[in-house]
């Protein structure tokens, strides 16, 4: 392997282990400008998106770990989605991105080095993100709390009103 695509691969190898998730798309037709406005929108999202060689990306995968499922699943022109925050808030603007443009095609991903298949991906995107999920817990744990105290209080001003 010559000396340019060693670094591409240690760089790709560094991404991939820097990262929980990849997600593979195939971007054919997709034009620069749009692939520009993507970058800028999972950049917000906390990712980033890298077009990179088949050969070379099959390469550094298999020296950061992921060892099935990419024999023939690499073929055409790919961009490969890294990010450090959560795969749902990705797959929701890849998602969007994919309803706009309809060139960006998404083929499969890898959630901490399992293989996750399209519809999975798409299904990750109607997830609501982790802070509204927090909140929605919390909100949980101090219903029943807070019901309590309700319930309390009522009873107390109950038993305070005197007897005309």
């Amino acid at each position: 392997m010559r000396a340019e695509k060693k670094l591409l691969t240690s760089e790709y190898v560094s991404r991939l282990n820097g990262s929980p998730f990849f997600i593979v798309a195939g971007y054919q037709g997709l034009k620069v400008a749009h692939l520009n406005e993507l970058r800028k929108r999972l950049t917000q999202a906390g990712a980033e998106i890298h077009v990179v060689k088949n050969t070379v990306f099959c390469v550094a995968a298999k020296e950061a770990g992921v060892t099935t499922g990419l024999d023939g699943a690499l073929t055409g022109q790919i961009a490969v989605i890294t990010g450090k925050k959560d795969i749902f808030v990705t797959a929701k603007v890849l998602k969007n991105f994919a309803a706009e443009f309809d060139k960006l095609k998404l083929k499969f991903g890898y959630l901490n080095n399992e293989r996750v298949e399209q519809a999975t991906i798409l299904a990750y995107a109607d997830l609501p993100s982790l802070d509204v999920l927090r909140a929605k817990l919390l909100g949980l744990f101090s219903a029943p709390a807070s019901r309590i105290a309700q319930v309390i209080k009522a009873k107390s001003e109950k038993t305070e009103t005197p007897a005309a």
